[in-house]
């Protein structure tokens, strides 16, 4: 921009000599008087000073000088007006730049300082330069800000003080000086050119906006200063920050060609401000899907509740990513666990539901779930405190009656517990370092195909991801490492567990986890666990272990394979059961256990790999298959692989249908089981009734229901050492645990035979 025009308007005014007419008396405005023939003024064409000038004398209180013409006011463009000055003879006044802001209809912007600070003039014919900068913006050394409202001004100089003096004007100047404030003004467009003000209490969002509309594709620039933005803004094209921005919780700023957590820190200032505010962009437009923290560290001193910060919404159903940083806990009591304790009563005919609840306003949604015959990882979905009631995410086994209940609110670096609906959503290569203060991951109360991948987290203090409800359904968890906090201390005292799940369709995939009480508990159905590593032991001889995976749906209807079981096992409960007995559903079923590696190092005897526990009577084992494991304990022998822990109640180990183990290899452990078990027997002495014992061949303490084959192995021989064909009778579930069966001959003989025994009867 040249000094003389803005955008080839002309920006000085018409000489004196070509005429008066132009120049007004009062505030420049059509129709106001000019000094064209005025009494009080003339034109002088040979200023010794000035060449040719205009000379006044002061007879009002405040005598003005306008020029009329329409000087235009662009938003990010500085005028400098200027005037120089003498006083003739009479009485020495006080002389100031000044001027009147207009809008496009002529009308006055009211409100606005329209003189610059006088100067006084001191002695005669002594040329006094006088001069003021007027512009949109607030910045140092501009006396009259008039925002964007003003589209021209008419400007010209004042006369104040005692009147009856004489002074001469040279023409004035009126000169472009932009480039005094602005380094590039072609590539930056500024805010405060639009009127932005950085005091923290008045409201920028209209000139933020003005300045995005003005931008064209240049940087927007946010000087220093805390601009208050009191409204949704949207800015189109790159900002830079080097003040700051305050907004109230629910308004949105929507940074859309640089949307990224670091412009938004240093848009806030604040890494945990700018995190939730640009998650609440994230969900309020549709051109990013991913908010991408580019490698930042975020230092979170409070739960993070995702929904607090998009209190516009408390569901969403469109796909969106976070990633690329790392959470980290910082040392606050904020992530201290709530701890409450309360009296309620259980109905099993109303199986997720605690009535009667006291202080039921005091129980945090969102808390485990501890009392008598409560199972693991039960929790407090929602609450009704006008009803005195509690919505739990799981039924209780046995807590029938009344009775106090524990209720512990653990503090989550992600909490989206606060959302009713979260589907599609993803966190990816993120580490949530939980430095042992608190844990990770708490999902919304429903959704489908939630995300984790990719990911760490490290050192939670008591669960990695928990799911209060149904926000898991389908849940993908991805290539994560689960770290524990809880590495030098023994199984018995660890707490901490990897993840939960209650809805179905989990995919656990490529995991991998250390040392914690258990890796995952799952619920629901339909699950896929496959090609993960965790491992929970101890340097304790002789230790017990802890279950890494535990099944909570008898009818599972799930895949463990290709997973490397370390020091750990796999138990299969039916411990959100209200009514644990077995009535008319599918019971322990429906489960495949195919190609994995069980290792163990310096266990009990008693330990086993795959541990049935059902909470009630008259269960059994239905279409299980387990086949191509490799079992190996190292430094001392285990006893077998399986067990069913009776603590609660036994299998109804009778009723087994379609339970196939086949196929695995075994290493230091004692009783090699399967089923169809081969089981070879030698009758050493003639005998009509040969008694086979396979309680050591088949799993789960399966009794001998059915026998696909009996194949002699080599002669069946009488007393006289003469060769016998006949067949023999099998008898079945045999002996006082019906684990034998019983070969029955015409004749007594001798020999050798390879039994083929189920432990079902299919």
């Amino acid at each position: 921009m040249s000094n003389a025009t803005i955008n080839g308007a002309d920006l000085m005014p018409t000489p004196y000599a070509e005429g008066l007419d132009v120049y007004s008396r009062g505030n420049g405005t059509p129709g106001t008087d000019t000094y064209e023939n005025a009494a009080n003024a003339a034109f002088v064409p040979a200023d010794q000073d000035f060449g040719g000038a205009l000379e006044i004398f002061k007879s009002e209180t405040t005598t003005r000088l306008r020029f009329m013409g329409q000087t235009p006011l662009e938003p990010g463009c500085y005028l400098r007006i200027r005037a120089r000055v003498k006083a003739i003879s009479g009485t020495l006044p006080l002389v100031r730049i000044a001027g009147y802001p207009a809008r496009a209809n002529g009308s006055i912007v009211s409100g606005l300082v329209q003189a610059a600070p006088p100067a006084q003039l001191t002695g005669y014919g002594e040329v006094v330069e006088i001069s003021a900068i007027v512009g949109a913006g607030q910045r140092t050394g501009v006396e009259m800000v008039w925002g964007t409202d003003a589209v021209y001004g008419h400007f010209g100089i004042d006369l104040d003080g005692p009147n009856g003096g004489v002074v001469r004007v040279d023409d004035l100047v009126i000169e472009d000086v932009t480039a005094q404030f602005q380094r590039d003004i072609l590539a930056t467009v500024d805010v405060v050119d639009y009127g932005a003000i950085g005091d923290g209490t008045t409201d920028n969002t209209a000139a933020f906006e003005a300045a995005n509309s003005a931008a064209e594709g240049r940087t927007i620039l946010v000087p220093d200063g805390v601009y208050r933005l009191n409204d949704d803004v949207t800015i189109d094209t790159n900002i830079r920050f080097v003040g700051r921005v305050t907004m109230p919780t629910a308004s949105v700023l929507l940074l859309r060609r640089n949307f990224d957590l670091p412009n938004y820190i240093e848009a806030f200032e604040n890494e945990e401000l700018a995190f939730l505010k640009a998650f609440q962009a994230l969900l309020n437009n549709s051109d990013h899907e991913t908010l991408d923290l580019k490698g930042r560290k975020v230092n979170v001193t409070a739960p993070l509740d995702m929904q607090a910060a998009v209190p516009d919404r408390t569901s969403y159903a469109t796909r969106r990513i976070i990633r690329g940083g790392q959470l980290e806990a910082a040392n606050s009591a904020a992530w201290d666990t709530q701890v409450v304790t309360s009296q309620a009563t259980y109905a099993p005919n109303d199986a997720r539901t605690l009535t009667n609840v006291v202080n039921v306003a005091n129980v945090p949604v969102g808390a485990l779930v501890e009392g008598t015959g409560v199972g693991r990882e039960v929790y407090v979905r929602s609450k009704n405190v006008a009803l005195q009631e509690v919505t739990l995410n799981a039924p209780l086994y046995d807590a029938a009656g009344t009775q106090n209940f524990t209720f512990r609110k653990f503090q989550y670096l992600i909490d989206f517990s606060g959302f009713t609906q979260l589907s599609k959503f993803a966190l990816a290569d993120i580490e949530f370092q939980c430095n042992d203060r608190c844990s990770g991951v708490m999902l919304a109360q429903s959704g489908s195909t939630f995300q984790v991948r990719d990911s760490f987290i490290s050192r939670p203090a008591d669960r990695g991801i928990t799911s209060i409800g149904g926000g898991c359904q389908g849940m993908l968890i991805d290539r994560c490492q689960f770290l524990s906090a809880e590495d030098a201390l023994t199984v018995p005292n660890r707490r901490t567990i990897g993840f939960n799940a209650n809805a179905n369709d989990v995919k656990v995939r490529d995991n991998r986890a250390t040392r914690f009480r258990h890796f995952g508990l799952l619920a629901g159905a339909n699950n896929i666990i496959k090609g993960n590593h965790f491992f929970q032991g101890d340097s304790v001889a002789g230790g017990i272990r802890s279950a890494g995976l535990i099944l909570c749906a008898p009818h599972t209807s799930s895949i463990i394979s290709g997973n490397y079981i370390d020091n750990c096992f796999l138990e299969w409960t039916n411990e959100q059961d209200p009514a644990p007995e077995f009535n008319t559903e599918f019971s322990f079923s429906a489960l495949s256990i195919t190609d994995n590696v069980f290792l163990s190092g310096e266990v009990a005897p008693w330990f086993s790999y795959i541990v049935v526990k059902p909470h009630g009577v008259g269960h059994f084992l239905s279409g299980v298959l387990i086949s191509g494991n490799r079992f190996r304990s190292i430094n001392g022998l285990i006893d077998r692989v399986d067990r069913v822990d009776t603590t609660f109640a036994d299998l109804d180990i009778a009723r087994a249908k379609n339970v196939v183990m086949t196929g695995n290899s075994f290493h230091g452990v004692t009783a090699q089981v399967e089923t169809p078990a081969h089981i070879e027997f030698t009758q050493n002495t003639e005998s009509d009734a040969w008694q086979i014992d396979a309680s050591d061949y088949l799993p789960f303490g399966g009794q001998a229901l059915k026998v696909d084959s009996v194949v002699a192995m080599g002669a069946i021989r009488n007393a006289n050492n003469v060769r016998q064909h006949d067949m023999p009778q099998v008898d079945t579930a045999r002996g006082p645990d019906r684990r034998e069966i019983r070969l029955v001959w015409p004749t007594s003989v001798r020999g050798q035979v390879m039994a083929v025994v189920r432990m079902d009867a299919r």
